[in-house]
């Protein structure tokens, strides 16, 4: 449901009719908003060394408890600034497995800052998990300038159940599957919290949760199932349709197939061949070409991503080569069918069934990121989420890689991700997606909010997937979810970070700010990372500024150009969508 569709006001219901029927026609309408939450209050660190006998309980054991001085704590090959703080490392419910004999428990760990702003995030990490990354807590998009942890946050993370050395094999275990998608949250949370309060004397006054990607999917999933626990939930690029969108991929891998122009050294299509650099900024630059100014301003970003998929159209929009020509300036017709395949249409089964979202054509499709997901993870990432995780039974026994995206049917194998057995008692789409992900209710009745961000060229989790579920938020919240939650697209991102985009931003600042004052985001300024920056990214134009700034806005809004400075967030406003 848009904004103009939206149901009666509660003054029109009451002149239209009588009040027996207003109280079934008007149900519908937008909650009152809740008054902020009271702030979070500073404390000071009491314990460390001594944690494991203060905050000890049953199936957990610290295996350390360390004094860190400030300095620099390094997460995926980039320095991160930390404050002095307490790292507390562990497991919970070590076990061996029934069913595979291999061993088992919830690795983890948390930094506690001596210097406390009186808050608790959990940082939900991306991938299969399986690795306890450094607990600094994310604030969003690209090259943070700053970390949950350095504001003051105690942070803790985890791998989820399992080692990642075992790769997508954990699978075969029915309790490390529901550890993956919700019970290790279900199980750590608390126990970080106990933590807490031994720590610093009292357990935490407000606690947010928060991640990309697979992380963005374990937010989705903690906003429903652990929505008594957390005040904040901020949630990006959000998978949480992932068994979906990783049969979207094999899908995806299908149709490059067709059209890959070379073969592997094992004599394999190589779908890098299916699509060349040149002929995906050929889409992007067409793209850009019909959509650019649609905001106001033609300056490589498309803000109305709506808009432009109703006027971008593949067929029409790119030149189609002669026989035999591939020059990078045309696409030929089987080009074109694959790439509307898997954009427009959607992953379908042979009855015309989709299987998933559809994608928006964007300016981010030339990206180095958007080809790695396309073309180099449906054989290694997806193929083998889907073999050994989602599918039940698991398909362990096919060839794996290519091999296995190539023939997995998607009118006899897709279904798999809805199945249960005599071993396997709960789906992928059980034990992976929110139970009724729409519905907030307990999230927003206890005054808590929740902020949803994705890049719009994203090429693994569809912006189009997460726009219909907000839609369905707004829907059962009588049109308007803005009181307790809202959704910025970031144009011309891909996955979490990069591409054409301004993706250096602060959405757990935006998040704490609203909880706890009642400031609800207007919108949030984002910032690009050119040459030069501190932490560049390399696909920002060399016609930006390195430093540009724009507004994201809510969902539907749009950034549009009202005059000035074209390289600043001050030159636009958020405004409802242009036709």
């Amino acid at each position: 449901m848009n904004r103009q569709q939206r149901p009666l006001s509660l003054g029109l219901c009451a002149t239209a009719i009588g009040v027996a029927a207003l109280l079934v026609a008007c149900a519908g309408r937008p909650p009152a908003a809740h008054a902020p939450l009271a702030a979070a209050r500073p404390g000071t660190l009491q314990a460390c060394t001594d944690l494991a006998a203060r905050a000890a309980l049953p199936g957990t054991a610290y295996t350390s408890a360390t004094e860190v001085p400030a300095g620099a704590v390094t997460v995926g090959g980039v320095a991160m600034s930390a404050p002095a703080h307490c790292l507390v490392q562990g497991r919970m419910n070590e076990r061996t497995s029934p069913v595979d004999n291999q061993r088992y428990a919830v690795g983890f760990e948390m930094r506690l800052p001596v210097a406390w702003n009186g808050r608790f995030f959990y940082q939900a990490n991306g991938g299969l998990d399986g690795v306890v990354v450094p607990a600094i807590g994310g604030i969003g998009g690209g090259g943070p300038r700053s970390s949950a942890l350095q504001m003051g946050f105690a942070v803790i993370s985890s791998d989820a159940g399992h080692a990642g050395s075992m790769g997508p094999r954990f699978g075969l275990d029915p309790q490390a599957r529901l550890d993956y998608g919700y019970n290790a949250v279900a199980q750590l949370t608390p126990m970080a919290k106990n933590l807490i309060a031994k720590a610093y004397g009292r357990g935490p006054d407000r606690s947010y949760f928060g991640g990309c990607s697979n992380g963005g999917r374990h937010a989705m999933v903690a906003a429903v199932r652990s929505a008594q626990q957390y005040d904040g939930i901020l949630a990006g690029d959000p998978g949480f349709n992932l068994p979906k969108a990783a049969v979207a991929q094999l899908y995806g891998a299908q149709q490059y197939a067709a059209v890959a122009s070379a073969k592997t050294p094992a004599g394999q299509p190589d779908l890098q061949s299916a699509f060349t650099p040149a002929e995906m900024k050929l889409v992007a630059d067409k793209v850009l070409q019909r959509c650019d100014a649609l905001d106001g301003l033609a300056d490589g970003i498309v803000s109305n991503v709506q808009a432009c998929q109703a006027r971008f159209d593949i067929q029409a929009d790119v030149p189609t080569c002669a026989a035999g020509t591939r020059d990078g300036m045309c696409l030929s017709a089987p080009q074109k069918n694959a790439l509307a395949n898997v954009f427009v249409k959607s992953a379908r089964n042979s009855a015309g069934q989709p299987l998933y979202s559809s994608f928006p054509f964007d300016a981010g499709v030339s990206g180095s990121n958007w080809r790695e997901w396309k073309f180099a993870s449906p054989p290694t990432r997806d193929a083998g989420a889907v073999g050994f995780i989602f599918t039940t039974p698991p398909l362990a026994e096919r060839p794996q890689g290519l091999p296995f995206a190539l023939g997995f049917d998607m009118d006899r194998d897709a279904p798999r991700i809805a199945a249960t057995d005599g071993v396997f008692h709960e789906s992928a789409l059980s034990f992976m997606t929110p139970p009724d992900a729409a519905n907030l209710g307990a999230l927003r009745d206890r005054g808590g909010r929740m902020i949803v961000y994705h890049g719009t060229s994203d090429p693994v989790f569809s912006s189009d997937d997460t726009a219909a579920w907000y839609e369905r938020v707004q829907a059962a919240n009588g049109g308007d979810a803005s009181s307790f939650a809202r959704y910025f697209p970031v144009p011309g991102m891909n996955h979490c970070a990069g591409g054409p985009a301004t993706d250096q931003f602060d959405m757990l600042s935006a998040l704490v700010d609203w909880v706890e004052q009642g400031k609800a985001p207007a919108s949030v300024t984002a910032a690009a990372r050119g040459a030069g920056t501190p932490v560049p990214n390399a696909e920002v134009p060399a016609n930006w500024s390195a430093q540009r700034t724009r507004p994201l806005c809510p969902y539907p809004q749009v950034a549009t150009y009202t005059g000035g400075d074209t390289e600043r967030a001050s030159g636009f406003a958020c405004k409802p969508p242009a036709p």
